[in-house]
């Protein structure tokens, strides 16, 4: 499967999972396919697709519940395993997520007594507990430190074998280490989509160069 990057050029956020619904004034154009159905057809359960399309937000936000309870929160309440699987689930989460080495004897602490970049690993596991199909990452690094931001980007090559991850970035540098793929948005409008190392050698178009060479972004 691919990691997809999403260069986002003013701020500009794809409705995978139309949570930009719930925002007053907001508004889209075009059309997200998934798995070749519209995610906005008027038959589409939002709260299916909430669950396909698992979200990590810019900054990590743990649920305040345990460790355990994180991750095992959304199972439980969408029913997708019974509940005497859920310590097996919370476990092949967190592994997924390359944390339960360094939490596995504190499940019962607070989700927000970890680091940050612990929390944001905890954020990615509380999402792979849904089985999701789609892993969006809404600039998943850009409250980390450097090492933080590494462990989190192997993670995402590690994961990358399971799930299709998309990510929305303002950071050229981590779109070209972590994504098969690259599409560049600029005011809302898609202008360019291709090979990630097509997009950084050879793009077609010229405001794509003028936003990779920094002369304008």
């Amino acid at each position: 499967m691919d990691v997809i990057s999403q260069m986002a050029g003013n701020g500009h956020r794809p409705g995978f999972d139309r949570m930009h619904e719930l925002a007053p004034g907001t508004r889209h154009a075009g059309d997200i396919l998934l798995e070749g159905t519209s995610v906005f057809g008027a038959g589409t359960d939002v709260v299916t697709l909430r669950r396909r399309v698992g979200m990590v937000f810019q900054r990590p936000n743990p649920f305040p519940k345990s460790i355990f309870d994180n991750v095992a929160y959304g199972p439980a309440m969408n029913g997708l395993v019974a509940r005497r699987e859920l310590p097996d689930l919370v476990e092949r989460c967190l592994r997924q997520a390359a944390l339960w080495d360094e939490v596995k004897d504190r499940l019962d602490a607070p989700g927000t007594s970890l680091s940050g970049g612990q929390q944001q690993r905890l954020c990615i596991a509380r999402a792979l507990g849904n089985q999701p199909d789609v892993l969006l990452m809404d600039e998943p690094c850009s409250a980390l430190d450097p090492i933080a931001t590494q462990r989190v980007e192997e993670l995402i090559l590690e994961l990358k074998a399971h799930y299709t991850i998309v990510i929305v970035t303002h950071n050229m540098q981590q779109a070209a280490r972590v994504s098969d793929l690259t599409g560049f948005f600029d005011r809302g409008a898609l202008v360019e989509f291709d090979a990630t190392e097509t997009i950084f050698t050879r793009p077609a178009q010229e405001r794509t160069e003028a936003y990779i060479t920094g002369r304008f972004g």
